[in-house]
Formats: C-alpha cells, structure tokens, sequence
C-alpha cells in the first residue's frame, strides 16, 4: 500500500521559517515606530502653527493688530514718506513693532508698552533699560514733550479703554505727533474675552464700528487725513496689501 507523499511545505513552516503565520515584529520595533510617529507629528504641529501664528496671530477668535503694524510698515512709508522718520508705537508687544522700525534706514522709533513686561524676552528688556520702550498707563498723560514724534502709530489699545478714558488718551496721542496719528483696530466681532485676557487688560476687547469711531472722532475735535487715506490705499493696491484691522489716519492737533 503505497504512502501519501509528506507535505514539505507544512512541515518548513512547522519548523519555524520565516513564513510561520505565529511570526511577530518584535514588540519593542512596534513601540519605536509608534514614538517616531508621534515625535513627527508634533514637530509638524508645531512648525505649522508657528508658521500660521506669523502671519495672522488669531487663535479661537483671538488676533492682534500688532502683527498688521510690522506687515502694513512699508505701505506706511509709502504714504508718509519723511514723516515716518521718528515713530512713536503705543501698544501691546511694542518692541516687536519697534525692534521692526529700528532696522528701517532713516527710522528712529520708540515705544509705550500699556501693560505689564514681566514675561517679556531680553531684547525687550534691553530696550526698556535703554528708554527706547516705556511702560506707562495710557490712561493718564504720555510721558513726552508736544509734538515729540512726527508720526504716532497705536494697535490693540484703545480697543481695552472705555469712552470715558478715550476721551483723555487719544487727544493726547494726537498731542504728541506733528503729522498725523494712525489707529489700527479690531473690527466688531472679532475677538471674545478669554481669562488671559482679563487679567491682562482688566476687561474684554471692545471692537467697535467705523461709523462708532467717525463719531467719536469728531466729538474729540479730530479730522481725518484725507491725502494719508488716499496714499495708504493707493500703496496698498499696487502691493495687494489688505488689513485685517480697521486702519484709521488722522491730522495731528495744530
């Protein structure tokens, strides 16, 4: 009676080849691939954030007009011309904007920080020691000279202080320069208050309309700058420049 011939394959994979259907990658290659994957992806997380922060620093519905000053600066000197040669910035994150100002040729600039620096990085520090950067409460008189600087840029300032405060600050901000003020500001709907927030400032953003500002400008005896509007904007349209705040120029008090 002849016999069956024997499964060799079987009896190969029986014997622990490499085709052992039980065959296993080693545990521990299983994690460190899992951890190289992980490790990637937060390096990308990261870079893509930084990356998108950059360009528009708007996180859950917060933003910041600081950042629209550094990117609107060459439409600002196209406009202004020689009256960008001694700039007073006003707002949160000052040394940024003025750290930006410093490497523009034929630009001296200082700052008015309205809020607390504690956390702020040695250059700023550097910059407060030198008195290029001042901390001082907006609320109450600045502490320069009339007609100090030709040109007083404010962002992320005004939007904190209440009629009954705006009514002191921005003639005061006007009383400093010689040839204009420019705001840049939030509009309605932008922000929303956060903790963070609130125990910087003391109280949310308040982002108002163009027609709100108008009028308050009037009533603070404040003319708009007719030949500043027309050349940011022609500026701003050869440079397909658009902001994200509401940008306002005004003549300075004479």
């Amino acid at each position: 009676m002849s016999r069956r011939p024997g499964n060799y394959t079987r009896r190969f994979v029986g014997n622990g080849g490499i085709f052992h259907p039980k065959s296993r990658a080693s545990p521990l290659l299983y994690i460190v691939l899992v951890f190289l994957g992980v490790i990637l992806f937060i390096g990308y997380f990261y870079r893509s954030s930084g990356r998108d922060k950059a360009v528009f620093s708007r996180i859950e519905g917060d933003f910041t007009c600081t950042l629209e000053v550094q990117r609107a600066i060459p439409i600002l000197k196209k406009a202004y011309g020689d009256s960008m040669h001694k700039v007073l910035h006003v707002g949160p994150d000052t040394c940024s904007v003025v750290s930006k100002f410093l490497k523009e040729e034929e630009t001296e600039a200082w700052g008015v920080e309205p809020y607390d620096i504690e956390d702020a990085d040695g250059n700023c520090k550097s910059l407060v020691r030198k008195g290029i950067v001042r901390v001082a409460d907006i609320k109450f008189p600045l502490p320069y000279r009339p007609k100090s600087f030709s040109l007083v840029i404010v962002s992320d300032a005004l939007d904190y202080l209440s009629p009954r405060y705006l009514n002191k600050t921005l003639p005061d901000l006007a009383r400093v320069s010689t040839d204009g003020l420019v705001i840049f500001t939030g509009y309605p709907g932008h922000s929303r208050a956060k903790v963070a927030e609130l125990s910087k400032f003391g109280r949310p953003a308040k982002m108002r309309s163009s027609s709100w500002w108008v009028r308050f400008f009037l009533q603070t005896s404040l003319e708009e700058n007719e030949a500043a509007i027309k050349k940011f904007e022609q500026a701003a349209i050869k440079s397909s420049f658009q902001s994200r705040c509401q940008v306002f120029h005004l003549n300075s008090y004479h």
